[in-house]
């Protein structure tokens, strides 16, 4: 399993865009950035009258609200995840299952779907899903909530709920507050499910013990903007964005993999083009688009190294399987 802390490298490594956003609205359940396409992720939830930067941030570039990523205040971490998904959803998305809603409970679709392989499992969910409690009758269900209702476990609780679990439904959202590393450590063994709004579409994932990713894939920004705006929670999942689940084994990751390492390699090959370009005339000064340029050939290297390890994966597993049907 790849150093969990890693993360914020990687997240980083995808932010890197120079597009200016255009609006920005922290609401009471989701923060949305816009920028041309739309990233979304959750509130903090924790009022507050000092932050010092409203009325600041329309004009700035993906790149530099994304590089409050590592920061320890809420709302500028919150900030940079939404930065940071807009960004990310100038990609393709992945090939995967679009889950339809039904009228009462389409933010729970995830679970819907899973349902019939969490028979006679025990499950752990990080943080709490509004109408989650349905569930509690058919699987061996345990909650794990940063503010516990009566029935929920506290924070500490994954230490030692976690371990033991087969399945796991971790809230994307605690890449955000930075108790991503733990929890996808404890949870390595299990079956875990990355979800919510504020997933980033990232096929690295895998690297990190997560199985499979259950985002969301904007259908309305403009409703969803609103809906948000105006203090929407799961009314956002009514019409303006529906849950889609990738599974990110080797052989779905490598594609995946595959097809952004050709897209950023299109856009390198554009870039040394233009620098040469830049140098062969009478223009002064460093390539303006330098940082961009070696930014994206370090994300090339580690996307080339991801790759790897899926391919020897790949091969390891098909290897082992060949030798255990010549030996039946």
């Amino acid at each position: 399993m790849e150093n969990p802390a890693r993360i914020y490298e990687l997240l980083l490594d995808y932010a890197g865009s120079d597009t200016e956003v255009t609006e920005l609205s922290i609401g009471l359940v989701w923060t949305v950035c816009n920028a041309g396409r739309t990233g979304l992720a959750m509130s903090p939830g924790i009022p507050t009258r000092t932050l010092s930067w409203p009325g600041t941030l329309a004009g700035k570039t993906l790149a530099e609200l994304a590089g409050w990523i590592t920061d320890w205040e809420p709302y500028k971490a919150t900030v940079a995840m939404a930065a940071i998904n807009c960004s990310l959803n100038r990609y393709e998305l992945p090939s995967g299952i679009t889950l339809l809603p039904t009228p009462d409970n389409a933010n729970l679709a995830v679970f819907d779907h899973f349902l019939p392989q969490l028979q006679g499992k025990k499950v752990v969910v990080v943080g709490r899903y509004p109408g989650i409690e349905r569930y509690a009758e058919q699987i061996n269900l345990h909650i794990i909530e940063r503010q516990p209702v009566p029935g929920d476990y506290p924070d500490p609780a994954c230490e030692f709920l976690l371990p033991d679990a087969d399945w796991v439904f971790l809230t994307a959202s605690s890449i955000t507050n930075k108790t991503f590393p733990r929890l996808a450590e404890l949870a390595q063994h299990a079956t875990t499910v990355l979800m919510g709004p504020t997933v980033p579409w990232l096929p690295e994932l895998h690297e990190f013990a997560i199985d499979y990713l259950a985002g969301v894939e904007v259908v309305d920004p403009v409703k969803l903007y609103q809906t948000a705006a105006e203090g929407g929670g799961v009314r956002i999942f009514d019409d303006a964005v529906r849950y889609r689940i990738v599974d990110l084994s080797p052989d779905n990751s490598m594609t995946w993999l595959k097809n952004q390492i050709a897209e950023d390699y299109t856009d390198r090959q554009r870039l040394n083009q233009a620098m040469e370009q830049w140098y062969s005339g009478s223009n002064k000064g460093r390539f303006p688009e330098f940082n961009r340029l070696n930014q994206i050939t370090a994300k090339l290297s580690r996307m080339d190294s991801s790759y790897k390890r899926l391919w020897d994966a790949h091969n390891t597993a098909t290897l082992n399987q060949v030798s255990l049907e010549s030996k039946a």
